[in-house]
């Protein structure tokens, strides 16, 4: 599992939720395998106290199926909550898409073109870890500049989902579109055509049912039957 440094005025609670969410998404911790409370307080220098909440803060969203006086088990992948996830974010990040179009200044768009120069780069020198956070950067940057970081932050549990999914295209998925995505929904956003965003944004947030068939013969293990 891979441990970060734990923030300033972060509690206890919420690094061991940032730590074990990172970990879920990144596939350290893989659909199906088990954690001890026990064991991830000691990785994490805590007590089990806030390693138990956010483990229970987890399972609220189905990604940790907690078994009493056991192990609790990090779930497979359903594509049942992956599509809820996905609805989720069709429902709002078109209109985001659409706000960006109407505010975002040229300070703003300088900002998205780097993010994706990033991506270029860790796409050319493979790196999901770093291509993962600058596609979840790239949206945030977006909700940023709508004026609606609250709602960012109130979706991610629930993306915990589709965002795995995401990371397991990484690895599996042979013609990986997402950067053209992303280049396409900055020129429609550059050019505030607000139709051409939302609908690029619309076919980007779809994407996983293309790729859900690559995924599922890559790793059949990992998903829910």
């Amino acid at each position: 599992m891979q441990i970060s440094e734990k923030l300033p005025r972060e509690t206890g609670r919420d690094y061991a939720l940032r730590t074990l969410k990172a970990n879920i998404i990144s596939l350290e911790l893989a659909p199906g395998s088990r954690v001890s409370e026990n064991e991830l307080a000691a990785q994490m220098g805590l007590s089990r106290t806030p390693v138990r909440e956010a483990l229970i803060e987890l399972s609220k969203v189905n990604i940790i199926e907690i078994h009493p006086q056991k192990r609790s088990t990090i779930s497979l992948i359903d594509y049942d909550l992956v599509e809820e996830s996905r609805f989720l974010r069709n429902a709002v990040e078109p209109e985001i898409a659409e706000l960006a179009c109407r505010m975002a200044t040229p300070d703003d768009i300088l900002r998205l073109k780097e993010n994706i120069r990033l991506q270029h780069f860790y796409l050319e020198n493979f790196s999901a870890g770093r291509l993962l956070s600058l596609d979840n950067e790239f949206h945030q940057t977006l909700f940023e500049v709508a004026g609606k970081q609250q709602i960012f932050a109130l979706i991610q549990n629930l993306s915990i989902h589709f965002d795995r999914v995401r990371s397991l295209a990484l690895f599996s998925v042979s013609d990986l579109k997402i950067i053209q995505d992303h280049e396409k929904i900055v020129e429609a956003i550059s050019e505030k055509d607000v139709t051409a965003a939302r609908e690029i944004m619309k076919l980007h947030l779809n994407r996983y049912k293309i790729d859900a068939v690559q995924i599922r013969e890559k790793y059949p293990q990992y998903i829910k039957p």
